[in-house]
């Protein structure tokens, strides 16, 4: 399922990033690979707040949508 349906506290492994080769690559440099841990932290305005790497990232619905947890 897409990181954009997750609920907040929920934890999940990322099993792949899809999206454009430039999209990928920006979100491959946030920590966002296949097999990283990303804990949904909140919700806010249409951004969803995750927890990657120790890092708190804030990415919009559509962003949340091409990553497959």
């Amino acid at each position: 399922m897409p990181l954009s349906l997750a609920k907040s506290g929920e934890s999940a492994l990322i099993k792949k990033v899809g999206g454009k080769e430039e999209t990928k690559r920006f979100l491959a440099n946030l920590g966002f690979i296949p097999g990283a841990s990303v804990t949904v932290v909140s919700e806010i305005s249409g951004n969803i707040i995750v927890l990657i790497k120790d890092s708190r990232i804030a990415v919009s619905k559509e962003m949340a949508a091409k990553i497959i947890i």
